[in-house]
């Protein structure tokens, strides 16, 4: 059963560890916005802030100095994503900067899927190095939408 992207609203009901809330509180102080989640990923070595769609630049920093800073403090990569709160826009801000063109998501009562259209020439660019970017979608989108899978066509 196809369901409407942009009518998926996110749940957020999300449990901090103390050492989430510690790289949440020098992400704030170094980049001067309050992130909306934070999430360690061992497999990535990588956290990754959720910020205000509007405050990623600022987040991000100019040429990403604020981000390089904070992948050299923590020893891991550091990337920020834009909040929304609907699953297409959600989706669109994960794969950015590639060119979402649409998003389906395939619910059957055991399992939802999100199905990621991209445009040809950034389909590497969506996938990302082994898989990483697929991989950051599927904890973001099971973290706030109880989605099971991620695939890229």
């Amino acid at each position: 059963m196809a369901t409407k992207p942009s009518e998926i609203k996110p749940q957020f009901n999300v449990k901090f560890t103390m050492e989430e809330l510690k790289y949440m509180s020098v992400f704030q102080d170094i980049t001067s916005v309050t992130p909306k989640d934070c999430i360690v990923s061992e497999e990535l070595n990588t956290i990754i802030f959720v910020v205000d769609s509007d405050k990623v630049g600022l987040a991000v920093g100019k040429k990403g100095l604020n981000v390089k800073y904070l992948a050299k403090m923590f020893g891991k990569d550091v990337e920020v994503v834009g909040w929304a709160d609907n699953l297409e826009d959600f989706v669109k801000n994960i794969f950015m900067p590639a060119r979402v063109y649409r998003v389906q998501l395939i619910a059957s009562p055991n399992r939802k899927v999100v199905y990621v259209y991209v445009d040809p020439k950034d389909k590497g660019l969506a996938i990302g190095r082994n898989g990483r970017n697929v991989i950051k979608a599927r904890l973001l989108l099971k973290r706030y939408f109880d989605i099971d899978n991620v695939v890229i066509y």
